[in-house]
């Protein structure tokens, strides 16, 4: 389900929270899918508890995950949650843009990027460097 790298400069709450999300936007847990709980999550993991609630915390106020008092957190399906999330996503989208504008990435290869189907795999484009 989620993998922590103890290697990674982000905090370990970071990893699990985006572990999270891309589970829950790639649909692998479904809408209104009870997620595991903290103390499940935290002995899977191997971690202390606190870090799974501040994760769990996280999602709910960006909206990807609600919680029912004595039943347990789900994923939402509301696709107008997160809004502050989608708007730190699309500074970041215009940052990348315009870096790769910068190092002579055409608009049409921006355009093929955008139609392919996410993947979450390697990088859309060249895959070599010209020299």
């Amino acid at each position: 389900m989620i993998s922590l790298n103890y290697r990674d400069t982000r905090p370990i709450y970071e990893q699990i929270k985006d572990g999270l999300r891309k589970l829950i936007v790639t649909k692998a847990i479904a809408t209104d899918e009870k997620l595991p709980s903290v103390r499940a999550l935290a002995t899977q993991l191997s971690i202390n508890p606190n870090t799974i609630q501040r994760a769990y915390n996280d999602l709910e106020n960006e909206g990807y995950i609600y919680s029912i008092p004595g039943k347990g957190s789900f994923a939402t399906g509301d696709h107008q949650a997160g809004a502050d999330r989608r708007r730190e996503l699309w500074e970041k989208t215009r940052e990348l843009l315009a870096e790769l504008r910068y190092l002579g990435v055409s608009q049409e290869e921006l355009m093929a990027l955008l139609d392919e189907e996410p993947s979450g795999g390697a990088p859309a484009g060249p895959q070599k460097e010209e020299l």
